[in-house]
């Protein structure tokens, strides 16, 4: 069964820090361009960042500079590290395949920015 399980968020002040994983099973991330998403509420899900199997990513330009994609050399996990976090950064994260999403959507796991 394809599956995506996002986790690592959680409640942060502004300015600080978080580390998200996501790990997939029933096939193989290595192969495919994968992405972070987010979807604060009441709003659609949009794009994040994306990385390639040779490791080129690209991010929107509001988390530039905050935030780093990256995925091991080898096996099924991919991660966001998001520094400086702010408020508008709050929102439910996802990760899947990039440009289509291949699997279907996990759980995604909440981040929160708030003092």
């Amino acid at each position: 069964q394809v599956q995506l399980v996002e986790s690592g968020g959680g409640l942060v002040q502004p300015g600080g820090s978080l580390r998200l994983s996501c790990v997939a099973s029933g096939f193989t991330l290595d192969t495919y361009v994968i992405a972070w998403f987010r979807q604060a509420p009441g709003k659609e899900r949009d794009l994040v960042a994306w990385i390639t199997r040779g490791g080129y990513s690209e991010y929107v330009e509001s988390v530039k500079g905050r935030f780093t994609i990256s995925r091991p050399n080898a096996g099924n996990t991919l991660y966001l590290q998001m520094d400086n976090l702010k408020p508008e950064d709050t929102a439910v994260y996802y990760c899947n395949t990039y440009p289509g999403a291949l699997a279907a959507w996990g759980q995604g796991t909440q981040v929160t920015v708030s003092s």
